[in-house]
């Protein structure tokens, strides 16, 4: 398995890829140098699923006005 640069992987593709290496290493019949190998493939899609899901945070809490500036989203709910 490949793990490719964050730009390359989609969250999708890293979640399937983080799945098939967290079932391979539960079933604990994985070499040691294999399984390290797995772990940090792991550590980098994780990384990646994380950078992507704080992206869309950022994106989804933010609103833009009518003249294009845009609002953090915590800032508009704090005026109701």
């Amino acid at each position: 398995m490949k793990v490719s640069t964050k730009e390359t992987v989609k969250f999708e593709e890293a979640m399937q890829q983080l799945e098939e290496i967290v079932t391979k290493l539960e079933r604990g019949d994985v070499p040691l140098e294999e399984a390290l190998d797995q772990f940090q493939k792991g550590v980098a899609l994780s990384k990646v699923c994380k950078e992507t899901l704080q992206n869309a945070e950022k994106t989804l809490t933010k609103i833009v006005d009518e003249n294009g500036a845009e609002t953090i989203f915590e800032n508009a709910e704090g005026t109701e």
